[in-house]
């Protein structure tokens, strides 16, 4: 999903503990955000280890829920915790390998900004949706929401500026309201809507944040992989006087997402709109 020299995503036990743990409770208030009905057929776009395509199986009483995900080692570690009805397979979320609207709701979560074309990737999510049905998605709040992961860089440009250019925050321009609302609506949806999901994110220890930052998977920990130990070193103990530690020893931060919603037209609307753009030419 990322770039190698970011650190890939690859194995499905190391995102766990680095970020699974957080995004499965934001999985879970998106769901209720969605208010969806029971009995839709559902397809979660890069799906890494299952936390939404599961939160879905579980709450929404779905008549089947595909998660979908570019990584062999994701989709191994989703299809065997997932309970039924789950199924998992390999895809591409710019080429989905189903028909058009072959499901009622498109969903994403904590993927959409890895991909090298958002908008088209909703567009995508869009044509295998039924006319009326629902596309929505979240992401982290990197540029301030995510707290760990905002500690983490601001402590990296200290000790090393040229890490500021990896900062998450500048490198997914997307993770934001408006960007996420402009990209439904060029994907012609509607009905969107922008709301934050925040979640608490409590570390026992500091180790309990620094070692997931150790395995190499994603773009902060690909960081990490790449520095010497000294250097490495320096890192820890910048971020270990960054973060508040209260009197028993954990760390007590919250992380924020943007979540977003909209609909593929209906029929009808679908061709009211055409006539609207037609008129505005004449």
């Amino acid at each position: 999903m990322t770039e190698q020299r970011f650190g890939a995503w690859v194995a499905g036990d190391a995102y766990e503990r680095y970020m699974g743990r957080w995004s499965r409770l934001v999985a879970e208030e998106f769901v209720a955000w969605l208010s969806a009905d029971d009995g839709l057929r559902w397809l979660d776009v890069g799906c890494g280890t299952g936390a939404l395509t599961s939160t879905v199986a579980v709450r929404c009483r779905p008549v089947t829920v595909v998660g979908l995900d570019r990584s062999a080692g994701f989709v191994a570690s989703a299809r065997a915790a997932a309970p039924a009805p789950a199924r998992f397979a390999v895809a591409d979320a710019l080429s989905l390998p189903l028909r058009d609207e072959a499901c009622d709701a498109a969903v994403s979560g904590l993927a959409l900004n890895f991909l090298p074309e958002p908008v088209a990737a909703v567009t995508e999510a869009a044509r295998v949706v039924r006319h009326g049905g629902l596309v929505a998605a979240y992401v982290w709040d990197y540029s301030a929401g995510m707290e760990f992961l905002r500690c983490f860089w601001d402590a990296a440009a200290v000790v090393d500026p040229s890490a500021a250019a990896l900062d998450e925050g500048r490198r997914f321009p997307v993770c934001r309201p408006e960007p996420l609302r402009a990209a439904w609506a060029e994907a012609g949806l509607t009905d969107v809507a922008v709301a934050p999901i925040e979640v608490p994110t409590v570390f026992a220890v500091f180790e309990d944040l620094w070692e997931p930052f150790l395995a190499g998977q994603g773009p902060a920990p690909g960081y990490v992989a790449g520095l010497a130990p000294a250097a490495r070193d320096r890192l820890r103990d910048a971020l270990r006087r960054t973060v508040p530690v209260r009197p028993d020893g954990s760390i007590a931060l919250t992380a924020r997402a943007w979540a977003v919603r909209g609909r593929r037209p209906g029929l009808r609307e679908r061709a009211r709109r055409r006539g609207e753009r037609r008129e505005t030419r004449v």
